[in-house]
């Protein structure tokens, strides 16, 4: 299985990643083992998408981080980042 996950930043922001080990990856997040992540702890998992093929996860994970997908997670979570 490959996940595309959706992290919410101490910024507000949206962050999406791929792994085929979701809690493993989710605790590199919280413990500030991922650059990307690190200066914007503490982060908290808002969502995930399961995909059989990587290829799927990879396509989607690629939308996501476009202007149409971010507008479209934006939407989605919008109760979840909006909440303080």
């Amino acid at each position: 299985m490959f996940y595309v996950y959706f992290l919410k930043l101490k910024n507000d922001d949206l962050y999406k990643g791929i792994t085929d080990d979701l809690k493993r990856r989710f605790d590199e997040h919280k413990q500030g083992r991922v650059k990307s992540t690190r200066n914007y702890l503490p982060v908290s998992l808002v969502g995930y998408e399961a995909y059989l093929l990587k290829s799927d996860a990879i396509r989607r994970e690629k939308f996501l981080k476009t202007t149409e997908g971010r507008r479209l997670l934006r939407q989605q979570f919008k109760d979840i980042l909006e909440c303080k």
